[in-house]
């Protein structure tokens, strides 16, 4: 019997482990970055098993090997990893440095790639396996690479200033407001390791990851304002040299792990969460002494300025109007029999194209018919593609990147006649929508503390859904953007502050039959309250498309809720009208009539 291309790489694997002395070895989804999406290159895992999601890790020993995935893949990890070759393990229940610990012979040598994972997993998953009596080691030569024969070269595009009619401040400012923060907490540099980080400090993008517009880089920031810029030097022109200025030296990518050593007895701020391991253990062998606080430009990079502000608005009216006019079609287009998931992720992407502005989209669009619906983090290939039929539910989560921001929406759509079930839970995702959308909160608010707004009426049926409710959004930059969140999970997170953009995105799932998401942006702001005791905050809401009316069961809805709804709708012609004509503007006005 002939293997599979996966198994035999799993059998090559584990030649090369034999050949490095290991006894297993973790395939994490990450880059020398911490990026959650990533290059070719770096797309080991899929690579490796099959699966593509964006978050997961496998384990390879000699006899066995598992694959760690959240709630949000729980169905697509079945569908593309072999259960033959690896055990699905759900990391809510256990985690990678659990499992090795219990798995991991005594003596085992077991190995990782240090530019690929933070140095707190290292610890972590070291001091489990030492209890066991095996041993975690970093290997100097990642194995998958030696027996990835046709792997991707790193990307050579350019990098490319970002114009401030865009960025809203100057380079030279968000360097000048980091030195004063190293100042302030005794350090004398920050080394500055996210790609999108990078991108914004200095106020330059690229195209080296696919829906992101940044460039691999890295930083060192210094206490006088000056700055060290990792960069491949075919990335590199006269006029980003222009744009950056004298206070910024340029260096290859590949001489950054030996410049750490120049910040030998220097004190060094390093992000646990966004640099890896190598970068800890050069500067530790250089004599660093290193204060591991968060990355600065993190939170200012999180807080929006006017210019961004304004810039996301227009983005998102341009993309509201693409996306509408594409709803226009498919309630044409799917009725009359003949489009699948491909054909319609296509024909939205013309629409975002005809704006002449769109440079790319900000991730592979979720088009899923029926079935694959419920699957939350689906992506649409000619293997899985279903055709878009009568009387079910069609989820598509898209997002465009634009110069002047970053857009994010989901909208399910009713083809046909939708259930009884189908109509209650869409409205159950709805009304949790518009509690967030509708709350006020006070400043020291986290995501976390409002998450359960969005849940309640899912809960009250016994029913959820295996994700956040919220992430924030970068400007023209990551689509998944920190620190702040709506999600219950994983601590209480990040206070919202008033600049931060999120998503709002309730949903419902319910495997093997369909799938119901309704996802806008918001942007946190300021509130004057008559009376206020204390200074609130609330929401804007930033998209602007309709809201499928044939899935609403409007005798679930309150008063408040019905109300919502129609100024909803009435900003949506407000805003959208004016860029359609014709037959589609007819139809956005049926679409956003008073829902009654």
């Amino acid at each position: 019997m002939l293997m599979s291309t996966h198994e035999a790489r799993l059998a090559d694997l584990r030649e090369e482990l034999k050949r490095q002395g290991l006894h297993g070895f973790v395939v994490p989804i990450c880059d020398e970055h911490m990026s959650e999406y990533i290059g070719g290159y770096a797309q080991r895992l899929e690579w490796m098993t099959g699966f593509g999601g964006s978050a997961g890790t496998a384990v390879v020993l000699a006899d066995r090997a598992a694959i760690f995935t959240d709630g949000r893949y729980t169905i697509q990890v079945r569908d593309q990893v072999d259960g033959r070759l690896y055990e699905y393990v759900g990391t809510a229940k256990q985690s990678v440095a659990e499992w090795l610990g219990q798995n991991a012979p005594e003596g085992a040598r077991i190995g990782y790639d240090a530019w690929l994972h933070t140095r707190d997993w290292v610890e972590q998953a070291s001091a489990r396996l030492t209890r066991s009596g095996a041993e975690l080691v970093a290997v100097t030569t990642n194995p998958i690479d030696a027996v990835w024969h046709d792997q991707p070269s790193r990307p050579v595009a350019s990098m490319n200033p970002h114009p401030i009619e865009y960025a809203g401040r100057e380079s030279a400012e968000k360097r000048a407001d980091i030195a004063r923060w190293l100042s302030e907490h005794g350090m004398d540099a920050a080394v500055i390791t996210a790609l999108d980080s990078v991108a914004w400090v200095f106020n330059v993008r690229g195209s080296d990851i696919t829906h992101t517009p940044v460039t691999l880089s890295y930083a060192v920031i210094h206490r006088d304002g000056t700055a060290d810029l990792y960069v491949a030097p075919e990335k590199v022109s006269d006029p980003l040299r222009e744009h950056l200025g004298n206070q910024v030296a340029l260096h290859d990518y590949d001489t950054f792990e030996a410049g750490l050593d120049g910040l030998a007895g220097k004190t060094v701020a390093v992000d646990p969460e966004r640099a890896v391991a190598a970068i800890f253990s050069r500067l530790d062998s250089a004599g660093a002494r290193i204060i591991a606080r968060r990355d600065p430009s993190v939170l200012p990079r999180a807080t929006k300025n006017a210019t961004e502000i304004s810039g996301q608005r227009a983005a998102q009216a341009r993309d509201g109007a693409a996306v509408s006019q594409f709803l226009h079609w498919l309630s044409i287009a799917a009725p009359a029999g003949g489009e699948t998931e491909l054909s319609a992720a296509a024909k939205l992407l013309t629409f975002r194209e005809a704006t002449g502005l769109l440079v790319d989209t900000s991730f592979d669009t979720i088009s899923g018919a029926s079935s694959n619906g419920a699957i939350c983090h689906y992506r649409v290939s000619e293997e899985t593609n279903l055709p878009i039929v009568m009387d079910s539910l069609y989820l598509v989560d898209s997002g465009g990147q634009y110069l002047d921001g970053t857009t994010d929406i989901t909208r399910t759509i009713a083809i046909g006649t939708p259930t009884a079930e189908m109509k209650r839970r869409f409205t159950q995702v709805l009304k949790g929508h518009i509690a967030l959308a509708t709350i006020r909160f006070p400043h020291g608010t986290t995501g976390g503390q409002l998450d359960v707004l969005a849940r309640q009426y899912l809960w009250a049926d016994g029913v959820d859904y295996a994700h956040g409710t919220g992430h924030g959004v970068g400007s023209f930059l990551s689509v998944h953007e920190g620190p702040q969140r709506i999600a219950a999970f994983g601590g209480q997170g990040e206070p919202l502050r008033p600049g931060m953009i999120c998503s709002n995105e309730p949903g419902y799932y319910k495997d093997g039959e369909f799938g119901i998401r309704i996802e806008n942006l918001v942007l946190v702001e300021e509130l004057d309250l008559p009376g206020a005791e204390q200074p609130m905050l609330g929401f804007e809401t930033l998209t602007f498309a309709p809201i499928d009316r044939n899935v609403i069961e409007v005798a679930l809805l309150s008063a408040h809720e019905r109300d919502w709804l129609d100024r909803y709708h009435t900003k949506v012609l407000e805003v959208v009208g004016p860029q359609l004509q014709g037959e589609a503007l007819a139809w956005l006005q049926s679409a956003c009539a008073p829902i009654g």
